[in-house]
């Protein structure tokens, strides 16, 4: 079978709510609708680490980024970045099309717009070292699968299916 050759990079969360600190999380497993988005237009899908598991594990409370924001937990942030980097030059330099990346808006950790999160702040900043540039989405913040995340399938959808033109 002939592959699309098309990738995109999502932040943990997206396809494991399981990680997400117990108050926060907004779907059972994955974001359903979200990853059938992706499937429908036949990209493939890399997951992130999730640095807040890896560092704290599943009991940790909710945390702001500047609780977050210690030496150590930047240092692995920076390390996530440095092999995800890797991973995405080895994808472009055989062929493949790296459509995008999605954060979670308002993470310490994920978020992409507005005020950045921790392993955001420093896989971006390797991108731009790179010179990989790369479409951004952050899931927002009020987002649930099902009726309440319409509007944002709806731009995800379309975000993808221009990249289906390319």
């Amino acid at each position: 079978m002939e592959r699309s050759k098309k990738v995109i990079f999502v932040s943990h969360c997206i396809l494991n709510q399981n990680t997400v600190v117990p108050p926060l999380a907004r779907a059972k497993g994955p974001y359903r609708d979200i990853i059938d988005a992706i499937l429908d237009y036949g990209i493939g899908i890399h997951q992130l680490p999730c640095p807040e598991y890896r560092h704290l594990g599943l009991k940790r409370k909710p945390m702001t980024k500047e609780e977050y924001d210690t030496e150590e937990f930047r240092k692995l942030c920076k390390d996530i970045a440095r092999d995800t980097v890797s991973i995405m030059k080895e994808y472009l330099d055989n062929g493949y099309d790296i459509v995008g990346l999605i954060g979670i808006n308002d993470s310490p950790t994920c978020s992409i717009m507005g005020t950045k999160g921790i392993l955001m702040e420093e896989l971006l900043a390797l991108l731009e070292e790179e010179n990989i540039e790369l479409n951004l989405q952050d899931v927002p913040i009020d987002y649930y699968d099902g009726e309440e995340g319409k509007e944002f399938i709806h731009r995800l959808k379309e975000f993808l299916s221009n990249l289906n033109k390319i």
